[in-house]
Order: structure tokens, then C-alpha cells, then sequence
């Protein structure tokens, strides 16, 4: 754990670290790989975002622990959401904003990161999160 010296920034700091391990013990990424590790939870949460409408956007990012909650807001332009986008573009997006190669597909990665995320979110908002999604992208949204 680092130690900060402030409570809320340690404990922010330790759940985005144990967020990032999750993602990288799933694809057996070595701690040296962190920048691709938060470049991939980056790209799935911004292209979340931005297919939410603002208030669910903002229900869901009120979950995320605060440093991971900083990351899910940069750049957001509230006033351009929701855009509309199939799955297919939804993954052409995550594919733009992750330029390292990865074992699978897209689809797969966007699975890992939501299912590394979902140990912070309630299930109530999961549910809802799930609840919102078209029918071709709620399919890769963990149960």
C-alpha cells in the first residue's frame, strides 16, 4: 500500500492499483506492463462514458474509487453524450485508444477490464449499467 500520508488518497491509490493488478494478472501482464493496464481500463471506461447519458454517466462514475473516478471524467463533454454506436463501433473505439497488441479480441479486453470493475460498483448499478446498454453490447457486461 502506499502511504500518502492522507487516508482517502492511500486507499484510492491502493484500489487503482489492485484495479490495474486484476487486469494484468488476467492477461499475465508483468507489473512493468502498468501503462497497458491503464490504458486499457482508460479506453473501456471513456467509451463507457461517453454511450451512457449524462446522468446515468454520472450515477455509475459516483462508484469508482476517486482516482479511477479522475480518470473515467477527463476529457468528457457531458453536452456530446450519449453517442449512439454499435458494438462493432464501440470496439473500433477501445481499439483506437489501446495501441498495445493484446491476446484475443477487443471484445475480450473490454470483458476483463468491466469484470475487474465490477468488484467497486453495487450490484444495483451493475444491473442498471446492464439495464441501459443495447442488446449487442450488454452481452460482453458481466453478469
Amino acid at each position: 500500500m502506499v502511504a500518502t500520508g492522507f487516508p482517502a488518497f492511500d486507499t484510492t491509490v491502493d484500489k487503482t492499483n489492485r484495479l490495474l493488478k486484476t487486469i494484468e494478472d488476467a492477461y499475465g501482464w508483468p507489473k512493468e506492463r502498468r501503462k497497458q493496464s491503464y490504458a486499457a481500463l482508460r479506453a473501456v471506461l471513456h467509451q463507457l462514458r461517453d454511450r451512457l447519458t449524462v446522468d446515468e454517466a454520472v450515477q455509475f462514475g459516483a462508484q469508482l474509487p476517486m482516482l479511477v473516478r479522475g480518470m473515467y471524467y477527463e476529457g468528457w463533454r457531458p453536452a456530446e453524450t450519449p453517442v449512439k454506436m454499435h458494438s462493432e463501433e464501440f470496439f473500433q473505439r477501445i481499439r483506437h485508444d489501446f495501441p498495445y497488441s493484446i491476446q484475443g479480441d477487443t471484445e475480450q479486453l473490454v470483458h476483463t477490464v468491466l469484470e475487474a470493475l465490477q468488484r467497486h460498483i453495487s450490484e444495483g448499478e451493475w444491473d442498471d449499467l446492464r439495464g441501459r446498454m443495447p442488446a449487442d453490447l450488454v452481452t460482453v457486461i458481466p453478469a
